[in-house]
C-alpha cells in the first residue's frame, strides 16, 4: 500500500461517511500515523507503508468516521501559532476564541496579574503569558482538564500558576488586573442541534452555561467585581445573541464595555472595565 493509494482510498472513505474536508483529513490522520508532516506525501506518493503504519491509519479512519474529531485523534491542535496537546478531557481550542487573545493583549498590556477561568487546554493561559510575560492564574473544576493544561505550560515554557476551583472560588479579593474566560455558553435547549463530533465527544462541562447559555456569565460578572483591582478588565467570549443579555447583567457596575466581532461580523468578545482609576 502505497502514500499515494492510503491517501485515495482513505478521502473516498471519509467523502462516502459525510466527513467535513475528507481529502485534508485523511491526510491528517495518514501523517499522524506515519509520524510526518503532510508536505512529506507530495514528494514519495510511491512510498509503501509499513504494517504497523496501515494499520494505525485504518484504526484512525474508523474513529473519525465514528464521530470523533481528529483533534482527539492526533492529539493536537494549533492555536495562536503554537501546538497545543488535547484530549477529551479539554475542549477542542477554536480559532475564534483567538480573537479573545488579541483582544486581552491589546487592552493587558500593563496588568500584572491574569486569570483565565475554566481554562481547558490551557490555550488562552499559556498564550497570554508568553505573549504578555506576566503572572498568569488557571482554573479549572476539572483535574484532568488541569493536567493537560500543565503538559502544555510545560512543554511551551510557560510560568503559570495552576488552581483546580469553581470559576475564581480561591482567587483572592482584589487581587487582579485580567480576568479572561470562553466559558461554556451552548444553551441547554440546543444540545441535540450540535454536530455529533461536539456533542458526543467533547467534554460537556466545557459546553453547556445552562438554560439559556448564560449562567457562567452571572458568575463571572460578580466575581470578576470581587477578584478585580479598581479598573481592572473583564473579558469574554460569547455565543451569538449572547450579547445583549450580557450588557444588561453587567448593568452599571462596568464602564467602558467594548465589542469585537469576529470574521464572520459577529459579536464575539466582550470587555468591560471596573471603575476606580
Amino acid at each position: 500500500m502505497t502514500i499515494a493509494t492510503a491517501l485515495r482510498q482513505g478521502e473516498q472513505l471519509l467523502a462516502e461517511g459525510g466527513v467535513a474536508a475528507p481529502r485534508l483529513t485523511a491526510e491528517v490522520l495518514l501523517a499522524h500515523a506515519m509520524g510526518c508532516g503532510r508536505a512529506y506525501f507530495y514528494g514519495h506518493p510511491e512510498q509503501e507503508l509499513t504494517q504497523i503504519q496501515w494499520l494505525h491509519f485504518g484504526r484512525y479512519l474508523h474513529e473519525r468516521l465514528r464521530g470523533k474529531p481528529s483533534q482527539y485523534i492526533t492529539c493536537r491542535q494549533e492555536f495562536y501559532g503554537r501546538p497545543f496537546r488535547v484530549t477529551q478531557a479539554v475542549m477542542i481550542p477554536r480559532p475564534e476564541t483567538e480573537h479573545l487573545v488579541e483582544t486581552a493583549i491589546r487592552l493587558g498590556r500593563r496588568a500584572a496579574t491574569v486569570v483565565d477561568a475554566g481554562c481547558g487546554s490551557g490555550a488562552i493561559a499559556v498564550t497570554l503569558q508568553l505573549e504578555l510575560r506576566t503572572r498568569v492564574l488557571a482554573t479549572d473544576i476539572s483535574a484532568e482538564a488541569l493536567a493537560v493544561a500543565s503538559e502544555n505550560a510545560r512543554r511551551l515554557a510557560a510560568a503559570i500558576d495552576f488552581l483546580r476551583c469553581d470559576l475564581v472560588s480561591a482567587v483572592a479579593d482584589a487581587s487582579v488586573d485580567l480576568l479572561v474566560s470562553n466559558p461554556p455558553y451552548v444553551p441547554l435547549t440546543e444540545k441535540d442541534a450540535l454536530q455529533r463530533e461536539v456533542r458526543d465527544w467533547e467534554p460537556p462541562v466545557a459546553l453547556f452555561g445552562g438554560p439559556e447559555g448564560l449562567d457562567f456569565y452571572r458568575r463571572l460578572a460578580a466575581e470578576g467585581a470581587r477578584i478585580l483591582r479598581p479598573g481592572g478588565w473583564l473579558m469574554v467570549e460569547m455565543g451569538i445573541r449572547q450579547l445583549q443579555p450580557i450588557r444588561e447583567m453587567l448593568g452599571t457596575d462596568w464602564t467602558e464595555v467594548r465589542v469585537s466581532d469576529d470574521l464572520a461580523g459577529l459579536p464575539r468578545v466582550l470587555a468591560a472595565r471596573l471603575p476606580g482609576r
